[in-house]
C-alpha cells in the first residue's frame, strides 16, 4: 500500500492550490487521513485531520478557515484545498494515513509561496 501526493506548486501569496492524496492498495477507508507540512529548519507540523467516515476534521488554527481537507472513499483519494495562501505557507506537505497497528506516509509535494 502506497501514498502518493500530487498538487503542489509555485504560487503568488493569496493564490490557491488543492493537493491529492492517493492509495494504492485496499482499504482506504479505513484509515484516518492527516496533512503535515515540514518548512526548512522547523518541526513537522500537522495541519489537517480527517475521520475515516469524513465527518470529523482538525485544523492548525493558523490554516483554518483557509484549509479545507476532504476525502472521496470511493476514489480512495483525500484532498486538501488551500486558499489565501501565504509566504509562511510554504514548506513540504505529507499526506499521512493512519489505523491501529499501520501508518503509511506519501514522499511529500513542495508548495511554495512566493511573489
Amino acid at each position: 500500500v502506497e501514498l502518493v501526493e500530487s498538487g503542489g506548486g509555485l504560487v503568488q501569496p493569496g493564490g490557491s492550490l488543492r493537493l491529492s492524496c492517493g492509495i494504492s492498495g485496499y482499504g482506504f477507508s479505513t484509515y484516518e487521513i492527516r496533512w503535515f507540512r515540514q518548512a526548512p529548519g522547523k518541526e513537522r507540523e500537522l495541519i489537517a485531520g480527517i475521520d475515516r467516515a469524513g465527518d470529523g476534521e482538525i485544523y492548525l488554527p493558523s490554516v483554518q478557515g483557509r484549509f479545507t481537507i476532504s476525502r472521496d472513499n470511493a476514489k480512495n483519494t483525500a484532498y486538501l484545498q488551500m486558499n489565501n495562501l501565504k509566504i509562511e505557507d510554504t514548506a513540504a506537505y505529507h499526506c499521512n494515513a493512519r489505523r491501529p497497528r499501520s501508518e503509511i506516509w506519501g514522499q511529500g509535494t513542495q508548495v511554495t509561496v512566493s511573489s
